[in-house]
Parts: structure tokens; sequence; C-alpha cells
């Protein structure tokens, strides 16, 4: 009975000098002081929110309220403008967010600096390892903001040629006439030839005899424009006789130029030239028949 005595007595004294100790530890710490630290970080990160919430709405404003400016002004289409008032909206957004939260680890003390070094490495990495995914949006940014193309024109990049159905930041989507979806990264859009902003060229070869009455098939032919131009709105230039061309095969063509509307030559061709042969052979003028040339395999 005697030795539990002495261990309980024991344990109660090691008991009672470890309180001690927590309670000198509590009363040397500075109460004040932390509370005011605490305060006046927390007054610090709320200055520094309320600082970073007004620019990023003032910024934000100030660029839907550019854009808007620039699209009146430029006569942009809209889904160009809204694709490039986005980027620039998220990219100023993460702008702010990047320096909301560098202001606010700085107000808690963390190393900043180690941490930035520390992300530059895998940043580094990352890039690398992400290239083409950077250079496609790069190149579609300035795509869409030079205007180079729209969704619906006619166009013909490298070896692909058709109608831009899509245009985005990392691929541009090309539709072929026989309806191939072609998807071309942006980063492979070198030179682009588009063939719906300015008027185009439409040209009309008949075939004819070195030996044919020029003045005429010229007869025929001037009186088939009077009669035909006044019907299709879409021609910008009246048709323009050129006369007799050599064809590289040796034989002869009367040729014809009008220039149209883009999206409209392939159409007035078509027109035109069944017009011509029909009042030509209606003339009793007789025109050659195209060379049908055969080979074995």
């Amino acid at each position: 009975m005697l030795v539990l005595a002495d261990l309980t007595d024991q344990t109660a004294k090691q008991i009672d000098r470890q309180t001690n100790l927590l309670l000198r530890y509590f009363q040397q710490i500075n109460w004040d002081s932390i509370l005011a630290t605490t305060v006046s970080k927390i007054i610090e990160i709320l200055f520094f929110t309320l600082l970073f919430w007004l620019i990023n709405k003032v910024g934000r404003a100030a660029i839907r309220h550019g854009f808007k400016s620039y699209q009146g002004k430029r006569l942009m289409s809209g889904n160009r403008v809204e694709t490039i008032q986005t980027l620039s909206d998220n990219a100023f957004k993460y702008f702010i967010l990047f320096f909301y939260l560098y202001a606010v680890l700085s107000v808690l003390g963390v190393p900043v600096g180690t941490l930035l070094t520390g992300a530059g490495i895998l940043g580094l990495a990352l890039g690398l390892g992400a290239q083409g995914f950077v250079n496609d949006v790069v190149t579609g940014f300035f795509i869409l903001l030079e205007g180079q193309f729209d969704v619906g024109d006619s166009v013909q990049i490298g070896t692909i040629t058709g109608t831009i159905s899509s245009v985005g930041l990392r691929t541009t989507i090309v539709e072929s006439s026989d309806g191939t979806q072609n998807y071309i990264p942006n980063r492979n859009i070198a030179i682009v030839s588009n063939r719906s902003r300015n008027n185009m060229l439409v040209l009309i070869k008949l075939p004819v005899y070195p030996t044919t009455d020029l003045t005429k098939v010229k007869t025929v032919i001037s009186q088939v424009n009077a009669d035909l131009t006044p019907k299709f709105d879409t021609i910008v230039s009246p048709p323009e006789i050129l006369g007799m061309s050599e064809n590289q095969d040796g034989s002869f063509s009367y040729q014809v130029q009008l220039f149209a509307q883009n999206g409209e030559q392939v159409r007035l061709q078509r027109e035109f030239l069944a017009a011509y042969l029909a009042a030509l052979h209606q003339a009793g003028i007789d025109l050659p028949t195209p060379r049908l040339t055969l080979t074995t395999p």
C-alpha cells in the first residue's frame, strides 16, 4: 500500500510540473502583439482584395468598351471580336489573380521568391512540352486579330482548298467541296489565299479553229453580252472581249473576261459559256471538240 501511494504521489507531482510549464509558456506569449499582427494582416488582405477587385472590374469593363468601339470602327465580324475579347479578358483576369496572390502571400510572410524560382523551373519544363500548343494559340490569336479569314470564306491553305467552317485559337477547320473536314493546326498556316475578299476574275475560253471568222464570232459574243449582262447584278465589271489566244497544246481559243462578286464566279462562268456556245451554234459557227487523250498503263 505504501508503494502504491508513493507512485500516485510522484505521478501527481509530474503532472503538476508539466502543467506549470505549459502555463508559464502561455504566459510568456505576447498575446497583444499576436492579436495586433493578426488584425493588421487581415486588414491588409482585405485592402488588397478590394483593390484588385476594383482593378479587375475597371480593367475588364475597359476591355469590353475598347473591343466594342474597335468593332464599330473596323467593321469586324462579331465572332472574331468575341473570340479575341474572351482571350484578352481571361488573360487580364489571370494577370490580376497572379499579382493578388503574390500580395497576399507576401503579407502572410511566405517566401514568394523561392516559390517563383521553383515555379519557373516547372513552367520551363511544361513550356518545352507544350511548345506546339503555345504556337497554335499565338498564331490563332494573330489570325483572328488581323482578320485573315472568317467563317464562310473560300480559301486555299497550302494544298487544301475549301470553305472556312470554324476558326479557333488552336485549329482552323476547312470544309472541302466533297464535304471533307480538314483540321489544320494554326502553327501550320503560313500562306493563306482568301478568295472571298475581292472581286474575282471570270475567264471564259471558247475553242475555235484558226480559220474561223473572228469578226462574226465577235459580233455574236457582243450580242450575248448585251443581252445577258443586265440579268446579273453580281457582275462588277462588264465582259471584255480579249480575242484569239493560243493554248499550250497548239490549239486556239477565243477569250472573254469579266469581274464578279466573290462566290459568283463559277455560276457566271457556266451561264455565259452556255450562252456563247448556244449562240455560236445558232449562228452556224463550227467549233472544234476538245481533244481526247487516252493512255494505257
